[in-house]
């Protein structure tokens, strides 16, 4: 089971930010924060266990070092075999990875460590793959309600805002699949 915080996967967004530099938990925190805390906050109820877990499993490690006041502080770096628990996450994402917007974000902010185009290269046709599959909010019986039969000028507005975002990203997926095919 993945621990979720911050609208994504926490034990992936520590790892990927651990394997970018070793970092103390309240940088830590911040940084993911960063990336998603408008969504959903992580709290230290959360980050701090989840952090022990990961060092319990031998995927992070912790030590300290002197801090700018002479107080000493608890610097976190991922294990080599965290980093390996991290490419796999990377190359083989979950279905919620892939169908959540939150937990593909986070997942995308780390997808450039897969040192293979190839591999990322998959993991993004997975994406597309998903967007291109006939979806909406809401449903007639069984079909998709379409924009110009949705009667409610607000869920109007939620299928025209969705259909705008899922093309942008569709048209950046097929750009990104194409230059990695080049890298490749």
């Amino acid at each position: 089971m993945h621990d979720m915080a911050s609208g994504g996967d926490l034990t992936l967004t520590i790892l990927g930010f651990l394997d970018e530099r070793p970092m103390h938990g309240y940088e830590l925190k911040a940084r993911i924060a960063a990336l998603t805390g408008h969504l959903r906050p992580v709290s230290d109820g959360a980050l701090y266990p989840a952090i022990a877990r990961l060092e319990a499993k031998g995927l992070v490690e912790r030590h300290e070092e002197a801090g700018t006041h002479a107080a000493r502080r608890q610097v976190l770096t991922i294990t080599p075999e965290g980093r390996q628990q991290l490419l796999g996450r990377l190359r083989e994402p979950s279905d919620l990875d892939i169908s959540d917007q939150s937990r593909f974000f986070a997942l995308l902010t780390f997808l450039s460590a897969l040192p293979d185009a190839r591999e990322q290269a998959e993991v993004l046709r997975r994406r597309l793959a998903f967007l291109e599959a006939p979806a909406s909010f809401f449903y007639e019986g069984d079909k998709p309600v379409r924009i110009r039969d949705e009667p409610d000028p607000y869920r109007r507005g939620m299928l025209q805002i969705a259909r705008a975002a899922s093309g942008a990203e569709q048209e950046w997926l097929r750009r990104r699949i194409d230059e990695l095919a080049v890298a490749g």
